[in-house]
């Protein structure tokens, strides 16, 4: 499988580094099957790089996929944005983007119930993101090439 990851510069060697911001699935390197999704994370930038690698998962790997969004995906993008750690090497699934996410923080704050979530968390356009959340895990990439997206 070809994943992406799009930020501000080539990562040829990608690596764990620690972040302040809580993630939806926890701490790790983000990558994403949709080469649109990396082009828009790219966007964010003075300069806009998508990085190429293909990806071959090891059976040995902890990995959870979310194949859609359900309830045990909502309780686990909530455990991991207020912190909570886990175990696994990958976490795949849909991201939940800004208007998501705010849906997300307004169901923790009580604000929403879990079916007025659930009605308002429809995606415009699909989302795809993959998690490599340990160092073991980044050894299922290889860098291919990086693209300089136009703005």
């Amino acid at each position: 499988m070809i994943v992406y990851h799009g930020g501000y510069c080539e990562v040829q060697k990608p690596k764990l580094k620690p972040t302040r911001n809580h993630k939806d699935f926890g701490q790790g390197f983000y990558c994403t099957g949709l080469l649109a999704q990396a082009e828009r994370w790219s966007k964010r930038f003075d300069t806009s790089i998508v990085s190429v690698y293909d990806y071959v998962p090891d059976a040995s790997f902890d990995i959870l996929q979310f194949d859609t969004m359900t309830e045990e995906w909502l309780d686990f993008i909530v455990a991991c944005r207020n912190g909570t750690a886990h175990a696994h090497d990958i976490v795949a699934g849909a991201m939940a983007n800004d208007q998501i996410w705010n849906y997300v923080a307004d169901f923790v704050a009580g604000v929403l119930t879990r079916e007025q979530f659930w009605v308002l968390a429809k995606f415009k356009h699909p989302t795809h993101q993959i998690a490599f959340c340990t160092p073991r895990s980044l050894h299922c990439l290889n860098y291919k090439e990086s693209r300089e997206v136009k703005k």
